[in-house]
């Protein structure tokens, strides 16, 4: 549960106690009026808060602009998963729809990860989590986090089950926490195979951009 949802139900709790210090006679009050009027403001300001906050999030999920960079011109059968945007040494935007293709008859799962200056490795994902793959071609939307000309490393793995599974896993334990701590090298799943990497830079500050 999410520290908004979580203010959000404790608010109309405390709305609901209010409610039963309302009687109009002292024998049908359960809690005190002192304590219940004060507990109920408190309430509809929680809830207020709560719902404010969450509304932010959305408005600013849908405003959420994507841009696409240089695109990789491929000539001739695909016989392997690559990157094909952005192209190695790119300049980019805080938000970009990383692109690729892949072999016919691919089976396994395409993740994006993302490794800053801090070599911790960040996995990406839109709302399917794994890449969205489709007649040879694959797509997720990157999100950047650091400064102006801050270098990244944009690496693409295979993953089985077992790392997809583990991946999405890691995605949502960071989002209900609104912590995103990073994978050490060691935490990084014996499922998942790099095949390949390009190396991007910041064309502006991303810090603190959702």
């Amino acid at each position: 549960m999410s520290a908004k949802l979580l203010i959000i139900l404790v608010g109309i709790v405390l709305i609901g106690m209010a409610v039963l210090s309302s009687g109009k006679k002292d024998s049908s009050r359960l809690i005190n009026p002192k304590i219940g009027i004060p507990l109920g403001i408190l309430g509809v300001l929680m809830t207020i808060f709560g719902s404010y906050t969450s509304d932010v999030l959305y408005v600013s999920s849908q405003m959420e602009q994507i841009s696409r960079g240089n695109k990789l011109k491929i000539e001739g059968p695909i016989n392997s998963v690559k990157v094909t945007s952005p192209l190695d040494l790119d300049s980019v935007n805080c938000r970009i729809l990383s692109m690729g293709v892949y072999p016919e008859g691919h089976e396994k799962d395409i993740w994006v990860v993302l490794k800053p200056y801090d070599n911790k490795y960040y996995p990406q994902s839109d709302h399917t989590n794994t890449s969205y793959k489709l007649d040879g071609e694959w797509q997720v939307v990157t999100r950047f986090g650091g400064d102006y000309g801050e270098k990244y490393e944009l690496i693409v793995y295979e993953t089985d089950t077992d790392a997809s599974a583990f991946f999405s896993n890691t995605i949502e334990g960071w989002k209900n926490q609104e912590s995103y701590p990073g994978l050490e090298d060691a935490d990084m799943p014996a499922g998942a195979a790099e095949v390949d990497r390009v190396s991007v830079y910041l064309k502006k500050n991303c810090r603190g951009v959702f």
